[in-house]
């Protein structure tokens, strides 16, 4: 029986982490045992940054809510209750939005509660 050497796949497999890790500094983009290692931290980097992102968003949302409330003399404490009290649908994201593209939407649906 003849022996099989890896080294097509192993080279292939190689070049597969060299070409993801294209951009990276230093060695992590040639050496391969470092830039598999750089790449596997780049994927929980990533994840982990993607949860984080949502709670940058919501901080944004509020702070932009917190101050459209305020220019219509309501803390944003009140206008959530106010809001929750009413039923009202509509969340944070498209609160947010409608306060800073169209504030006077925004002043009549403080108007409205």
């Amino acid at each position: 029986m003849m022996r099989v050497k890896g080294g097509t796949v192993r080279r292939r497999k190689h070049n597969k982490i060299l070409s993801k890790t294209k951009g990276y500094r230093m060695t992590r983009s040639r050496l391969y045992r470092v830039a598999h290692e750089s790449y596997m931290h780049a994927g929980q980097y990533s994840f982990n940054d993607r949860k984080k992102r949502l709670g940058q968003m919501r901080r944004l949302w509020i702070s932009r809510i917190s101050a459209a409330a305020n220019q219509n003399g309501l803390k944003y404490s009140e206008l959530m209750k106010k809001l929750k009290d009413s039923k009202s649908e509509l969340n944070k994201k498209t609160l947010a939005e409608i306060a800073f593209k169209y504030p006077e939407s925004f002043s009549s649906i403080v108007k409205s509660l």
